[in-house]
């Protein structure tokens, strides 16, 4: 599905189902080269099962136009004028590394808007490392290489995420270079990481959140370890920690795993 956010076609990946008022909505926000195809499995579960998905290419990625956001404020505001766009009042926000924080940022703006907020892989402060940062800029080959290395614990996915004998770390190889391909103009990679590194809104943002949090944590996260989270948690309202087992890519190294905490999660916290 594509819409017009900030006069820019926007794609949506509904889960095969048409927009329905009656049903409850959750957005999916990826993270730094990434795009919607990394909610696959969890995606088309929840659209055929009670949800209306939207899960967002981020401006500048992929299948989206406009300008790709440089801060995870910027970030934000853009899922905020998706649902403006969408015509949707109220929604659960789920969101992966970088997006967790945008996910986090939007559900401190919305308010009562935001039904549940699910930070996967998440971190605050989420700083990145000069020596990834400088590759990123410079040699992105090498960063995505480096990204891979660190993110991955797993080198096949589950039959029920990818397919039988799905090589991961190429899979998610040939995606990052596809995504930061899809922008010639701007180097998606390093602005997105910037925008990591820089976000300092993490603690007074979960401040205005007022629904229900779940953190989902990677037990082998190298790149945002466990522990990373620990000042969000503790700033959280209301707040739930599900620890599953995999690296930095939650959604494909432990997807049952994920696709159970996200339905249990949503279910009874309405």
């Amino acid at each position: 599905m594509h819409l017009n956010v900030n006069g820019s076609k926007t794609y949506c990946y509904t889960g095969g189902k048409n927009y329905d008022a009656a049903k409850p909505t959750v957005v999916f926000i990826h993270g730094v080269l990434h795009d919607h195809s990394v909610w696959i499995l969890q995606s088309r579960y929840l659209a055929n099962h009670g949800w209306n998905v939207l899960a967002v290419d981020l401006p500048g990625h992929c299948r989206s136009a406009g300008d790709a956001p440089a801060t995870v404020e910027a970030g934000a505001d853009f899922v905020v004028a998706l649902l403006e766009a969408a015509g949707i009042q109220q929604a659960a926000l789920v969101g992966h590394s970088w997006g967790s924080l945008i996910a986090l940022e939007t559900a401190s703006k919305l308010k009562v808007r935001a039904t549940h907020l699910v930070l996967v892989g998440t971190a605050f402060p989420m700083k990145v490392s000069q020596t990834l940062l400088d590759a990123a800029l410079n040699a992105p080959d090498i960063g995505i290489s480096m990204i891979n290395l660190f993110s991955r614990s797993t080198l096949a996915a589950p039959p029920s995420a990818l397919g039988p004998g799905t090589w991961v770390h190429g899979g998610n190889t040939a995606l990052n270079r596809r995504v930061l391909g899809s922008n010639p103009a701007v180097n998606v990679f390093h602005r997105g990481f910037m925008a990591c590194h820089t976000y300092a809104n993490g603690e007074a943002a979960m401040a205005q959140v007022t629904c229900p949090v779940l953190f989902l944590l990677g037990e082998t996260d190298q790149m945002t370890p466990p522990k990373a989270a620990q000042s969000l948690v503790q700033a959280a309202r209301s707040v739930k920690v599900v620890m599953v087992p995999s690296g930095h890519h939650q959604m494909t190294e432990a997807p049952e795993e994920t696709l159970a905490a996200l339905k249990n999660f949503l279910s009874t916290s309405l």
